[in-house]
């Protein structure tokens, strides 16, 4: 598992092609990241590139790893305490992942932000609360210390079929969730929007306690980091998953240990 010597966090991501994007011969355009640090703090992120940007899948790559690292060395240096505190840091990492691929824009010939347009979701877990933050679809759910689950961020309500808000888009600041919830963290689980039908009930954005409990139960059981990433890969990969979501899919599954 991603796990540190002595840490207290199991997790696993994995990012599929999906089958409309195998039919086409286009690159998964999903990206994850996850790191624990020494405090065991858990740090995580999301990408989901957009359909329609040719070099979408470098955006969601650069993003979700600039995000990752940007946190990090923040919550080395200071781990905040009040809402707005997280509220800020969350701001910075989002903006981190933005410079990024904004860079990347600019030193690739022929390459506007547009075509490196991607989603972004931030978590960041530590023992007595979660911290995350949502541009775009997808979700962050929690388990809480009596087993209950929460979507923390939502897929956004309320835009046309079709229509995103992205890390690069103008107004990205306006569109984004930012959430800290103080709370006992047992589990977390991140998805990108290929799979929000099947995890949530919508339009409420309710968790679907059938498909969480499963993979949580099957991180705390894993103790072998190649055999979690294969499983769960051949578990996005599925007919039952397939038939009911062409795109391509990310989950990020952690848990703590013992729980």
């Amino acid at each position: 598992m991603a796990r540190r010597p002595g840490g207290v966090w199991r997790a696993v991501g994995a990012s599929v092609q999906g089958v409309s994007h195998l039919r086409n011969g286009t690159p998964c355009q999903d990206s994850n990241q996850v790191l624990e640090l020494e405090n065991g703090i858990l740090v995580a992120a999301v990408a989901d590139g957009a359909g329609s940007a040719p070099e979408s899948h470098l955006g969601a790559n650069w993003a979700a790893r600039a995000a990752v690292e940007g946190l990090a060395e923040r919550l080395r240096q200071r781990v905040p305490d009040a809402a707005d505190e997280w509220h800020a840091l969350l701001r910075d990492g989002m903006e981190a992942a933005r410079q990024a691929v904004m860079d990347l824009s600019a030193d690739s010939f022929g390459l506007a932000p547009q075509d490196l347009a991607t989603t972004l979701l931030l978590a960041v877990a530590l023992p007595d609360r979660v911290a995350a933050a949502q541009v775009g679809d997808g979700a962050v759910v929690v388990r809480l210390a009596d087993e209950t689950l929460h979507a923390v961020t939502r897929p956004p309500v309320g835009e046309f079929i079709n229509e995103t808000t992205f890390l690069t888009s103008p107004n990205w600041a306006q569109k984004a969730q930012f959430v800290m919830r103080p709370a006992p963290v047992t589990g977390l689980v991140m998805f990108t929007d290929g799979l929000q039908m099947l995890a949530l009930k919508m339009p409420q954005g309710v968790p679907h306690v059938p498909f969480f409990q499963p993979l949580l139960r099957f991180v705390a059981a894993t103790d072998s980091q190649a055999q979690a990433l294969s499983q769960l890969e051949g578990f996005l990969q599925s007919p039952r998953i397939r038939q009911r979501a062409d795109d391509d899919l990310t989950l990020m599954l952690a848990v703590r240990d013992g729980k």
